[in-house]
Formats: C-alpha cells, structure tokens, sequence
C-alpha cells in the first residue's frame, strides 16, 4: 500500500522534521513544500495498519510535527 502523507509544522521546524521523517522505515520521500503543509511525504506498508503502526505513529513521535492527514493510494504499485 502506497500513501502521501500532508505534514503541518510549528513555524520553523519543517526542515528538522523532513530530516528526521527521512530515516523513518517506510518513506520513499520527502519534499518540503509550502502552502497549508510544509511537508509531503510518500510511504509504502504492506497494509493500512502496517503504514499507521509505523510510519505515522514515528511522525507524531517528532518534535515540531503539528498535523498529519494521510491520504492513502491503495491500487498504487
């Protein structure tokens, strides 16, 4: 299962947070952006509580890291 995962961040932290959200297994990348989130990041699990088991329970491990909206691709490769 692929999924985009919107990252909202305190005022100054979405650099440190898309490096740490980096080393996190399961991410396939990270782009900073600007607009509403700071940063998008692509994961891949083998199902839909592998990816919130791991990777989105890490994120709201990192400090800075405000919100997260998981938009999930299930037919995606």
């Amino acid at each position: 299962m692929k999924a985009y995962i919107l990252v909202q961040t305190e005022v100054g932290a979405s650099t440190a947070a898309a490096q740490h959200i980096a080393t996190i297994r399961g991410v396939r990348s990270v782009e900073q952006v600007t607009g509403p989130y700071d940063v998008v990041v692509e994961a891949e699990a083998r199902t839909m509580d592998d990816l919130a088991s791991g990777v989105v329970a890490n994120l709201h491990q990192i400090d800075g890291i405000t919100r997260t909206l998981t938009c999930a691709a299930p037919g995606a490769a």
